[in-house]
């Protein structure tokens, strides 16, 4: 029991220290960026296009301005206009299990459970547009932060085996219809980035493809983020995020390996 315990603690260490190296990561990134405005961004691409020619600028910046775009997608559930949408269906059910205990007793137990019938996301490039101008932008492998459009459980059967919602319908196959599994509702989710709002970009500013735009960094250690928030925000939430999860993984390390040593001792 002691060695289960003090593994289970160090894998859960392990996972806090790459958790709170990653917001290090995303606090240091936020802070080394540069700050432009749209037209500060094709001024600067401009001038050394003349200097060196074009597609040789690389840089490394933070812009705010609202999301737009002419043609944008339509959220599957509830066909909200976006430039991202990230969607999940599941089935709640329960079912009744079986536990047997260390004596050989067995208990018989009613647990409520969930699986995902579909899930998808899908992004779209667009433009973000200041008060000095607007610029291209490719959301491919960003951190995007959506809001939540549609959170809906609806505790009832699916009619001739088929789920509709919006424009989305699912056939269902024989294993979600039979079965001890007894089927209490389908629960929609639904997360977007939707249009018109304000928008702050953590990016690579470049003119490599032909036009300028901003897109996933190439240096491996420099964030990609479209938050909703303002920069001070991801800052302070970035470093308190940091510090928890060190506090925690230092807690996890200690006891994981205090819980091992005390099972050799025992042992």
């Amino acid at each position: 029991m002691f060695f289960f315990l003090g593994g289970f603690l160090l894998i859960i260490g392990i996972v806090l220290f790459f958790a709170q190296k990653d917001q290090k990561k995303k606090a240091f990134s936020l802070k080394v960026a540069e700050t432009f405005t749209i037209s500060d961004l094709h001024r600067t691409s401009q001038e050394i296009a003349q200097e060196i020619g074009p597609g040789n600028w690389r840089e490394y910046v933070k812009v705010r301005g609202k999301v737009k775009c002419d043609e944008p997608l339509t959220s599957p559930l509830a066909e909200k206009n976006c430039v991202y949408y990230s969607m999940s269906v599941s089935r709640e059910y329960e079912e009744t299990v079986t536990n047997t205990d260390e004596d050989g007793n067995t208990t018989r137990e009613t647990e409520r459970n969930s699986e995902t019938l579909s899930s998808d996301d899908q992004s779209i490039p667009f433009t973000l547009r200041d008060s000095t101008g607007a610029i291209a932008i490719d959301p491919s492998d960003a951190d995007i932060e959506t809001v939540s459009v549609l959170d809906e459980f609806r505790p009832q059967a699916a009619p001739g085996g088929m789920l509709s919602f919006g424009r989305f319908s699912l056939t269902l196959g024989e294993e979600q219809l039979s079965g001890n599994r007894r089927t209490l509702g389908y629960r929609y989710s639904e997360d977007i980035l939707p249009l018109d709002r304000d928008l702050f970009v953590l990016a690579m500013a470049s003119d490599g493809e032909g036009s300028l735009r901003l897109q996933k960094p190439t240096e491996h250690d420099r964030k990609f983020l479209l938050s909703l928030k303002s920069e001070d925000e991801l800052i302070a939430n970035a470093e308190s995020s940091a510090k928890t999860s060190f506090t925690w993984m230092l807690v996890c390390l200690i006891g994981g390996v205090a819980l091992i040593l005390l099972g050799l001792v025992t042992s």
